[in-house]
């Protein structure tokens, strides 16, 4: 074979990429609009959508793959979607966080919100093991029920290497219990006698997704949705630093072994890790964003596109781990992450709700 130019073997590269990825990156858009379609659906028949389009895309995503097996073809484009384009997703979250609204707040505020998702995380993360989970899984559903729900699950996933069904696995029994919390935690407010305030900062620090949780305050007024919202975006901010932490941790986790006992995902335990690794680059690039929407460099109008954008990729990125789901794996482990995350979830109520009580707001 004749040698190249770079240029031209930049060219040939590309063309060879592009082949790889399109199929399989069609599919998972194939698979994000009919999720889409369903949720539409949902809305038209019941006023709401109980299941959004981020879980509804991994259940059909894992519904196609139960029936059908995507040859090699598409493998390239499915994990593309679930990798790269998940990456950006976050990246762009960072967009939603402003260190000015943040420090609106208060300082105990603020201070309370970290405390209460590192004790969280550090709580949840032992009830997983204790349950006898996979130290990836039990992380994954730690930094799900701590920070953001899905968002974290998918954003914490590729720095500790957790793989596909576990991912799958954690936000499909995280994002069921969400929506319980969103119906069920109104009558809890009103049960206490929650002031707006009071009961708007407990759903922003128990509930899973920003929708969610305005959804979940709304009941209780428009004090109890704006406090609601504040405090959820404190705890989002929490999932750089989150990151950052797990990224100097995972090359410590004991690579992951499958059946026939060959090692795969993760690193050499005891590896010093590269810069890369030490500091993945979707993080920084959520920090940047997180600067750039705090300096006033990203216009007003920009920031809603700019979070639809965000939660479009991560659709297409939890349809393509939907597509990689063994449906097997998930179901053997059902029933211990399912306590995993139901008792991670009292945990963290209880601990929300001493944050509160110290503050003087329950």
């Amino acid at each position: 074979m004749p040698n190249l130019d770079p240029q031209s073997k930049l060219d040939t590269e590309f063309d060879q990429y592009n082949g790889e990825l399109i199929p399989g990156i069609l599919l998972c858009a194939a698979v994000t609009i009919a999720a889409y379609g369903l949720e539409a659906g949902e809305r038209a028949v019941a006023g709401k959508a109980w299941l959004e389009a981020l879980v509804l895309a991994i259940l059909v995503g894992t519904a196609v793959r139960s029936v059908w097996m995507p040859g090699a073809r598409w493998d390239g484009g499915i994990v593309f979607s679930a990798k790269y384009l998940l990456e950006v997703a976050v990246v762009l979250l960072g967009a939603s966080v402003s260190a000015a609204t943040i420090l609106a707040a208060g300082p105990a505020l603020l201070v309370g919100i970290v405390v209460v998702v590192a004790v969280a995380i550090l709580l949840s993360f032992g009830i997983g093991r204790l349950l006898g989970l996979p130290t990836r899984m039990a992380l994954l559903i730690a930094c799900g029920n701590s920070i953001c729900g899905n968002s974290a699950i998918a954003a914490v996933a590729p720095v500790i290497g957790a793989d596909s069904d576990d991912v799958a696995a954690s936000i499909a029994f995280t994002a069921v219990l969400g929506v319980v919390v969103v119906v069920g935690l109104p009558f809890f407010g009103v049960a206490l006698g929650m002031s707006g305030i009071a009961y708007g900062a407990f759903a922003g620090l128990t509930v899973y997704a920003v929708p969610q949780v305005i959804a979940a305050a709304s009941p209780m007024g428009a004090i109890a949705v704006q406090t609601g919202t504040l405090v959820k975006l404190m705890r989002v901010l929490m999932l750089g630093p989150v990151s950052l932490i797990l990224s100097l941790i995972a090359p410590r986790l004991s690579p992951q072994a499958e059946p026939d006992g060959k090692f795969v995902a993760g690193d050499v335990p005891g590896k010093r890790p590269g810069l890369a690794h030490l500091v993945p680059w979707f993080i920084i690039g959520f920090l940047a964003l997180v600067a750039c929407r705090s300096l006033g460099l990203v216009p007003t109008a920009a920031i809603a596109p700019i979070g639809r954008i965000a939660t479009l990729l991560t659709v297409v990125s939890m349809a393509a781990l939907g597509l990689g789901v063994d449906v097997r794996t998930v179901v053997k482990a059902g029933g211990r992450v399912t306590a995993a995350v139901v008792i991670s979830l009292v945990g963290l109520g209880a601990i929300s709700f001493a944050l509160l009580a110290l503050l003087r707001l329950a």
